[in-house]
């Protein structure tokens, strides 16, 4: 059981816990409707209070061992540039990966580096069995992230979330373990 929120560091990146001094940051970044249009979970427009909510889901869902959400970083200036994490499903051993970049620092490669980071914790630290994530179909840049950890198409999830008043269908892809593994070798 982990008592402390974990830090994990990849070549150019930090994740670790949110601060509430990432606040600004959080409200500049998730609050453009680029960043909105391209992600579920992330209303526009999107306030301090926003912000704070979802820190505060954060650390709740860290100390309930619901989910682990991390602040991405850049290693050469700790400056926050976005989010990503795990929603776990306990019972099941798999979780639901989720994750967003502030627009400035889109195309270069950085959601592809975190997600590497956070699968490899999910099955090195978290010993999950499977990992899957989902990305609405008018964001095939977030597609191109998964197949660049390994994970596999799994199906279109026609309609099947809805964003304001439109119903969205979804892409899934997914990693079990020994998917993970045999990729590592």
């Amino acid at each position: 059981m982990m008592k402390t929120f974990p830090k994990i560091k990849t070549n150019r990146l930090t994740l670790e816990k949110l601060q509430y001094t990432d606040v600004p940051k959080i409200v500049e970044y998730a609050g453009n409707i680029k960043v909105a249009e391209t992600t579920l979970n992330i209303p526009h427009p999107y306030g301090e209070e926003d912000a704070i909510f979802w820190i505060n889901l954060s650390n709740n869902g860290f100390k309930n061992k619901t989910q682990y959400t991390f602040g991405i970083r850049l290693n050469s200036t700790q400056e926050f540039i976005g989010g990503i994490g795990l929603i776990m499903e306990n019972k099941f051993d798999r979780a639901s990966l989720g994750y967003w970049i502030g627009e400035p620092f889109w195309n270069k490669g950085f959601a592809t580096e975190a997600t590497a980071g956070i699968l490899d914790f999910g099955f090195k630290q978290l010993n999950l069995n499977k990992i899957y994530a989902t990305h609405l179909i008018e964001n095939p840049a977030s597609g191109k992230v998964m197949l660049h950890n390994g994970m596999i198409k799994e199906g279109e999830l026609k309609d099947h979330t809805k964003k304001g008043d439109k119903y969205r269908s979804l892409l899934q892809y997914r990693l079990t373990k020994s998917e993970f593994e045999k990729r590592k070798k």
